[in-house]
């Protein structure tokens, strides 16, 4: 489960919602909302008063033990009832219930907090930091859960009233660290928007640099001051998440949790941190080792997400008990989100099995449920339209090479070549296999020599092995340090049409551009 930047989540969806709409009145709409969201200024007596018991709090939060930190605010509203921070706070709670949970009940009885709470920070002095601050991440967080719950509209303009409350904080307020935090990951969003909506994000004053960003986002770390110090932990989630994806610098992402040493036992956010960037590194057996050491009490937020990271890492290994977890998962679950991933993913570990009577039951459940919003839950719809099962040796090969045992996948492989298939589309796979165990093993030679086999066999195709060729040979040619090369690939990426997965392959490649740019 491959989890993007929740900036780059909403700013996208938010873009090609918009372009999709665009016309002179909605020109006149955008520059209505410009005028009237300028921030209110209160005279009120409340405060924004980051005590010890919030503090504490907060920390609880960020670990995800949510029912311990709203019984701090609880505390603290009784005794300082005019702190606006306890308010500020429960959003956090909200958030993550709703993010990780997707359940449409509680965002029923959720949402009915975002509009009271705004009200509440605007009654606080604008001469704090907090002013702004509060508000912006209340949008920001907001404009995640409105996407996941399919108001990617709102989503965008609650996107918009953070990153332009936080530019204003930051010019108010300059030696107020946190907003580097915000700003910084916002920037990078912003700085890998697809040119042809780079229009769209100027008129809504959306700009940013991918480069600038992340120097302040690495800048950050190096503070001492007390804010930054007390948002160090979720800086550190945003930081992980832009280095390894935008930044491409995978192994210091891991030696920068092991650095820090962030705890992936009693901190839950970092618990999923690790072991979600563990799967999408081809390390399935780590992921497994560290989801079952966390902290197992009730006190944290109870997810179904375990189940399902617990069944992608069963998988990678083609182990049968992968279906307790993915089914877990599907009964609990009350959101759309990866539903359909999972239920592809069952109907391959029976179509493995030679169950084809459990496959084709999943299989047509797909059609019938969650959405197709993330590219992984679109990519199993598809499939799943279709009259034809994955060759099973290269599906095997796939699933062990995605989970990191490599030299099982390559006995799997072992004496084939692309002609050996008769299907086109099994040929390209199999060149693009080839690559990616190559490259993965070390032996960088033959798998340049498979991608470009892949991009030859595939560039006219539907699916993304040519796209994901070409953007593995960028990477290489990057590590080289020839540069030159490197972008001719990444553009060529860019230039392939309408195939699986190119939103994200496409935002992979730009960030690649942008990187060896220097921009």
């Amino acid at each position: 489960m491959a989890v993007l930047p929740i900036a780059f989540f909403i700013l996208h969806s938010m873009l090609k919602i918009a372009a999709r709409h665009y016309n002179s009145r909605l020109i006149v709409r955008i520059f209505l909302v410009v005028l009237l969201t300028s921030p209110l200024t209160s005279s009120g007596e409340r405060v924004f008063d980051f005590n010890a018991n919030c503090r504490k709090a907060y920390a609880d939060i960020i670990s995800l033990k949510l029912a311990s930190g709203q019984q701090l605010l609880d505390q603290e509203k009784q005794h300082n009832p005019d702190n606006l921070i306890p308010a500020f706070l429960e959003n956090y709670i909200d958030f993550f219930v709703l993010f990780f949970n997707e359940d449409p009940a509680e965002y029923r009885l959720r949402v009915k907090h975002l509009e009271k709470r705004l009200d509440l920070m605007d009654e606080g002095p604008t001469s704090s930091p907090f002013f702004l601050f509060t508000k912006s991440i209340i949008h920001f967080q907001w404009a995640a859960i409105k996407i996941k719950f399919g108001y990617s509209w709102d989503a965008g303009w609650a996107f918009r009233r953070s990153f332009m409350q936080i530019k204003e904080n930051q010019v108010k307020f300059p030696d107020f660290k946190p907003n580097a935090l915000y700003i910084g990951s916002m920037e990078v969003a912003a700085g890998t928007i697809p040119d042809g909506y780079r229009w769209l994000g100027n008129m809504l004053g959306i700009k940013g640099n991918l480069k600038e960003g992340m120097r302040k986002l690495n800048a950050f770390f190096l503070l001492n001051d007390e804010w930054s110090l007390l948002f160090r932990n979720e800086a550190a989630f945003y930081f992980c998440y832009l280095k390894y994806y935008i930044e491409n610098d995978h192994s210091a992402v891991f030696k920068f949790i092991a650095d820090q040493r962030l705890d992936i036992v009693n901190n839950h956010l970092f618990t999923y941190l690790a072991a979600n960037l563990s799967i999408n590194n081809h390390e399935s057996a780590k992921a497994i080792r560290i989801i079952n050491e966390r902290n197992i009490s009730r006190e944290y937020l109870q997810t179904p997400v375990w189940d399902l990271e617990l069944g992608y890492s069963k998988l990678n290994h083609l182990e049968p008990d992968a279906a307790i977890y993915f089914s877990r998962f599907l009964q609990s679950f009350k959101g759309k989100f990866y539903v359909k991933d999972a239920l592809q993913k069952l109907s391959w570990l029976y179509y493995l099995q030679g169950n084809m009577e459990q496959a084709k039951k999943y299989r047509a459940e797909i059609l019938k449920k969650g959405s197709t919003d993330m590219e992984a839950d679109k990519q199993a719809q598809k499939e799943a339209k279709t009259n034809s099962w994955p060759n099973k040796e290269l599906l095997s090969a796939r699933l062990l090479n995605d989970g990191g045992y490599y030299q099982e996948a390559l006995r799997v492989l072992y004496g084939k070549k692309h002609s050996d298939f008769t299907l086109p589309e099994e040929q390209t796979e199999f060149s693009y296999r080839g690559g990616r165990l190559y490259e993965d093993i070390g032996r960088i030679d033959e798998a340049i020599i498979f991608y470009k086999n892949t991009i030859l066999l595939g560039e006219k195709r539907k699916e993304y092995f040519a796209a994901r060729a070409a953007l593995h040979l960028g990477n290489i040619f990057e590590k080289r340090k020839d540069l030159a090369t490197a972008i001719s690939w990444f553009e060529r990426c860019l230039k392939m049409k309408d195939h699986d997965f190119k939103n994200s392959l496409d935002q992979r490649a730009k960030a690649g551009i942008a990187r060896c740019k220097g921009e």
